[in-house]
C-alpha cells in the first residue's frame, strides 16, 4: 500500500513535468520546454526527426519557434506507468489548432510518448515521441480521437 501512495504523488510529478512541456510548446518557450529534459535525453519529432542532448533539444526547439507559426496543443493524459519506482511512461494524444482558427485539425492529432526518470526527487524527460495518429485505412479511429480531443475545447 506504501508504494501505491509513493506511485500517486510520483504520477502527479510526472504529469506536471508533461504538463509544463506542452505548456512551454504552447507559450513557444524552447528553453523552459529543453529544461524539462535529461542533459542526455532524445526528442523524437512528428516529421521523424531525431534529436539528442538537452542543448540541442533546445537549439532544435528555438529554430522551430524563430522559424514557424507553431499550433498550439490541445493535450489528454490517457495514463501513467511505471516500470520501476525511478522510470515512468506517460502516453498521451494531442491534437493542435492552427493559428487564427477555434477547432482542431485532424490532420495532425498525435500519440505523444514520455519516458522520465526520477533522480534525487526530480523527474526529467528521456526519451519524447510524437508520433502521427495517421490510422491509416481506419477513418473511425482518427474521427474517435479527434472528438476526444474536441471535448477538451
Amino acid at each position: 500500500m506504501e508504494l501505491q501512495n509513493a506511485y500517486s504523488a510520483q504520477e502527479n510529478e510526472i504529469r506536471n513535468l508533461y504538463r509544463n512541456l506542452i505548456d512551454s510548446w504552447n507559450q513557444r518557450h524552447a528553453l523552459n520546454m529543453a529544461a524539462s529534459f535529461a542533459d542526455q535525453a532524445q526528442m523524437i519529432g512528428f516529421d521523424g526527426s531525431t534529436v539528442d542532448g538537452r542543448a540541442e533539444i533546445e537549439a532544435h526547439l528555438s529554430q522551430i519557434f524563430r522559424d514557424h507559426q507553431t499550433a498550439p496543443y490541445v493535450s489528454k493524459v490517457r495514463g501513467v506507468r511505471f516500470l520501476t519506482p525511478e522510470v515512468a511512461v506517460l502516453s498521451a494524444i494531442v491534437g493542435m489548432i492552427p493559428p487564427g482558427q477555434t477547432d482542431l485539425n485532424p490532420d495532425v492529432n498525435a500519440l505523444q510518448t514520455m519516458v522520465a526518470t526520477g533522480k534525487a526527487g526530480r523527474w526529467k524527460i528521456e526519451v519524447f515521441q510524437n508520433t502521427p495518429a495517421a490510422f491509416h485505412g481506419q477513418p473511425e479511429l482518427s474521427q474517435a480521437l479527434t472528438d476526444e480531443l474536441r471535448q477538451l475545447l
